[in-house]
């Protein structure tokens, strides 16, 4: 070459690549594969070098031509010519192919990270404009529109979730639901190693969202869009998902534009985040209120606010009704009071509420509906600010109370509606109020359709019907223990449900110790125990074999009660063989214990779930001359055998649980005795509560009796299955099932040990 042809030199080059979509034929049956080309050039001042070119008219910086390669490999290139079996068309010009498997998620994490990265260098990317994998730019702002339900209810809304593109906007809401249906599990999903999932946007145009983050995106919109149907409204009370939403949707890199109903998307986030501001100072209550109970007096107000109902489920004597009876107060003070507050209770605790307002808000004029000639009273209601009824008369006159208007409804003890098909909740939904609170310390007593009762009331629409959540939470918990369906119904509940135990808000509360006591059947009392045992457990198998499983619920619970009433005494069971037995080895312990702790001066509440049985203790008291109290259902006066107890003239109170489970306030006791275990460990709770809450100075003994190896033995480790899915709601923890399963009752009817 003479030195009039020889290259001209340039102090620099910029490398130039072009993205193009081809065809190319693979292997030797020449298989056409659409795929990613690369065309690599580098232009040096304005002269335009193939970079598989060895000729060229300018002095090429072959050390800089080789680190631009080596970059571009870097990022996943694969040089066209290391491919042996693959055929470009004719006249294609490319260098460099990305991949062959046809991911489009790597292809478009190419576009989405390797092309920004390469203009950052200095590099001239040029992607043609039918190019199959363009992603789109991050300076695309994503937008939410909230709106209202297309069929005009105020109590619902509607939500479209997309990106803006040359002025239009594209839902991504059908390409999202698609990928719940398409997907491995959410969380296989995320913890892809991805850079990025593609979303698609159109034929050639893909969102890109890293895994982690789609992850929690598609969370959330598989609450919300449960049936997959983008057009479904949501009730108002669903509106802390939105929250969620916009949780899962921020990200740094790319804005998020929300228009519409805004204020919806603002009531999620207060829903979500919770109560900001303190309860308000009332002058007309005569109580000195604890941290938490502001607390909880805020958080009704928060709800109240939010136009929203709630769950008060603090434990048994932490001062429910004292919130309570403060949040009303608020809304009398607020001027918000402008019609009655109903409180529905149980008829034994009407008294207790006409009491508790009196004393803490005896500004609030009150009228009871209770007793023969509540009927009389009702022209009262509409000068009244708070009424007060019980359940069972709150279905008998259900007509006059539905016709009303009511500002608040209060349901106290509300597991008392727990049964969806029952009576009272049947009467509690036709209550028109504008705003909703229950009160209960066990808001799932045996199974999550107590809480689904609860929300149906509060929040209507909120958890679905009956049978959707049944479909989507119950069975996938309780029968399958399915960790993440816990949690997405934690999150769903947790803005209506307040929760506090006595060890997170009461630590000046003394100890309480539990002390299971089990002793042995022995003699005729064992050898009726096994008698009893196996003809059961044959009758059991043969209704089972029968009627199946489902249907053979009442032959189950009469072999599991008899069991149960051998073990607490031989005379609660109406059989020839019981006559013959005459010891009882619980009750000789339950008598051992009592004397031992009147030696120590310690007074004692003792319940059972049978009356019959409270009565045979009765008499094995007055043989001791121990002094004593019952109450019962059949009790006529239950205020009287309460004041002799708490006055101090007896030291002994027999309680049956259904009686004396709630509404009594006992803390001068300070030994609590289950003579026999129930299945509710939510009940026994309760019961127990009944000494160990505020105002308790004393520390507190509860003993569980129990036969050992019994049913009772057995009863025990169901209780705590059950206390675990609770606790999974409530708090933050883990759940099992609850549900009574054949290998549950097999080992409820096994022999004794």
């Amino acid at each position: 070459m003479s030195a009039q042809q020889a290259p001209q030199a340039v102090g620099s080059f910029v490398p130039c690549l072009r993205l193009s979509t081809e065809t190319l034929f693979v292997g030797e049956s020449g298989d056409e594969v659409v795929a990613a080309g690369l065309r690599l050039d580098f232009d040096y001042a304005g002269t335009i070098v193939r970079a598989g070119s060895r000729r060229s008219t300018v002095r090429r910086d072959g050390l800089a031509e080789g680190e631009a390669r080596r970059a571009l490999e870097g990022l996943g290139a694969i040089e066209l010519t290391c491919l042996d079996d693959v055929a470009t068309t004719p006249g294609a010009q490319l260098d460099y192919v990305l991949r062959l498997d046809g991911d489009i998620h790597a292809l478009c994490a190419f576009s989405a990270y390797a092309v920004p990265q390469l203009r950052a260098l200095g590099w001239r990317v040029t992607i043609d404009e039918d190019y199959r994998w363009q992603v789109v730019d991050t300076q695309v702002p994503m937008y939410v529109h909230v709106g209202p339900d297309g069929q005009q209810r105020p109590d619902w809304f509607g939500l479209e979730l997309g990106v803006e593109l040359d002025g239009h906007r594209v839902s991504l809401l059908p390409a999202l639901l698609n990928l719940l249906d398409t997907a491995p599990s959410l969380e296989a999903l995320g913890r892809l190693p991805r850079k990025c999932l593609a979303v698609p946007v159109d034929d050639k145009r893909w969102l890109p969202v890293p895994p982690q983050r789609l992850k929690r995106l598609l969370e959330v919109l598989r609450e919300m869009y449960k049936d997959r149907d983008v057009k479904a409204p949501l009730p108002l009370s669903r509106a802390a998902s939105v929250a969620q939403l916009g949780a899962a949707l921020h990200d740094e890199s790319r804005p998020v534009r929300w228009d519409g109903a805004t204020h919806i998307r603002d009531l999620g986030y207060e829903l979500a985040l919770g109560p900001r501001a303190k309860a308000p100072t009332l002058t007309g209550l005569q109580a000195s209120l604890r941290p938490y109970q502001q607390a909880g007096v805020s958080w009704l107000q928060h709800l109240r606010a939010c136009d929203a109902g709630g769950v008060l489920a603090d434990d048994m004597g932490l001062g429910k009704t004292l919130q309570t009876i403060a949040h009303i107060q608020s809304e009398k003070e607020g001027g918000r009071l402008d019609k009655p507050a109903l409180i529905v209770t149980l008829t034994s605790l009407v008294g207790n509420w006409s009491r508790e307002l009196a004393k803490f808000a005896p500004g609030l004029k009150v009228v009871a509906l209770h007793g023969a000639h509540r009927h009389a009273k009702f022209a009262e209601i509409d000068t009244c600010d708070v009424a007060i009824t019980t359940y069972p008369l709150l279905h008998r006159d259900r007509e006059a109370f539905a016709q009303r208007q009511w500002h608040l409804a209060v349901l106290d003890e509300a597991h008392a509606i727990k049964n969806h098909n029952g009576q009272a909740h049947d009467a509690a939904r036709a209550i028109q109020a504008r705003h909703r609170v229950c009160l209960t310390g066990t808001p799932i007593e045996n199974h999550l359709g107590e809480l689904w009762s609860l929300m149906d009331f509060l929040n209507p629409g909120m958890l679905g019907t009956a049978d959707e959540f049944r479909a989507g939470f119950r069975v996938p918990i309780e029968q399958h223990g399915e960790a993440a369906r816990l949690g997405a119904l934690r999150e769903r509940v947790r803005p209506y449900l307040l929760r506090r135990t006595k060890d997170a808000v009461a630590p000046e509360l003394p100890p309480k110790t539990e002390i299971v006591r089990a002793v042995d059947l022995t003699g005729k009392q064992r050898d009726l125990y096994e008698s009893i045992r196996v003809a059961a457990h044959a009758e059991v198998r043969q209704q089972i074999k029968d009627r199946g499983f489902a249907g053979s619920t009442i032959a189950i619970l009469d072999a599991l009660l008899k069991l149960r009433q051998v073990c607490c005494d031989p005379r609660l069971v109406t059989s020839d063989a019981a006559r013959d037995v005459g010891e009882s080895a619980k009750l000789e312990l339950f008598l051992d214990l009592v004397t031992t702790q009147l030696g120590q001066g310690r007074r004692i509440l003792v319940f059972s779930q049978f009356a019959r049985m409270l009565g045979l203790i009765s008499e094995a008291l007055l043989g001791k001359g121990v002094g004593h109290v019952t109450l019962s259902g059949s009790t006529p006066d239950r205020q009287k055998p309460i004041d002799a107890f708490e006055g101090g003239r007896v030291d002994v109170f027999l309680i049956s649980l259904k009686a004396g489970g709630a509404g009594l306030n006992l803390v001068s006791a300070d030994t609590v005795i289950h003579y026999d275990p129930w299945w509710n460990p939510a009940a026994q709770a309760q019961a127990t509560d009944r000494a160990y809450r505020i105002g308790q100075k004393k520390p507190v003994f509860v003993y569980n009796l129990i036969a050992a190896g019994s049913v009772e033995d057995r009863m025990l480790a169901l209780q705590a299955h059950k206390r675990r899915i609770a606790d999974a709601i409530l708090a933050e923890d883990g759940a099992s099932g609850s549900r009574l399963t054949e290998r549950d009752l097999e080992d409820l009817l096994a022999p004794l040990a």
